[in-house]
């Protein structure tokens, strides 16, 4: 990888590549669009920082997400209106595939699905975005997160089955 060599090229393509799906990630972690573009540019400095950790045989996306979700975590750690934000109503972040045929009904849905997921713990929602929002695979996830994997599908399962509580009156 040129990048690990010092290449600002090279990691400028890196940072191209992956900071639109970071980004996403951690807007929905975070629930703030300010705070998820500083954190994507956190994580990309930390990255760049510490090249030289990064293993060539471990996939270059799990260990810049591990990157992502420790900075996010440090963030709520140290954010006392974290509480606050999570009992909030849904934010209204904007859908590219939305048109003005989308149904008042749909966008309606959408608010709470987003609501249901904030209330969701941590450890759950998390998961849930890598596999469902990101497409990553159960060891993928499993890396990010560095746990087993048998614990990434319980805590899957558990975040859909939380996901169904909150929303049944809805579906």
């Amino acid at each position: 990888m040129r990048a690990r060599s010092g290449d600002m090229a090279a990691f400028s393509t890196l940072v191209l590549r992956h900071q639109k799906r970071l980004y996403r990630f951690l807007l929905r972690l975070t629930r703030s669009p300010d705070d998820a573009l500083d954190l994507t540019q956190d994580t990309f400095l930390r990255a760049h920082r510490h090249l030289g950790q990064w293993r060539p045989d471990a996939l270059f996306t799990t260990w810049l997400f591990r990157i992502a979700r420790n900075a996010a975590f440090d963030w709520l750690r140290r954010d006392k209106r974290r509480a606050a934000r999570e009992t909030d109503a849904a934010c209204d972040m904007p859908d590219p595939a939305a048109g003005p045929e989308r149904s008042v009904e749909t966008q309606q849905l959408y608010r709470q699905l987003e609501a249901a997921l904030a209330r969701l713990p941590p450890a759950h929602r998390e998961v849930l975005l890598l596999r469902e929002i990101e497409a990553m695979s159960y060891e993928e996830i499993a890396q990010v997160l560095d746990i087993g994997v048998g614990t990434v599908k319980s805590r899957i399962a558990r975040a859909r089955a939380g996901l169904l509580d909150r929303m049944h009156r809805y579906l």
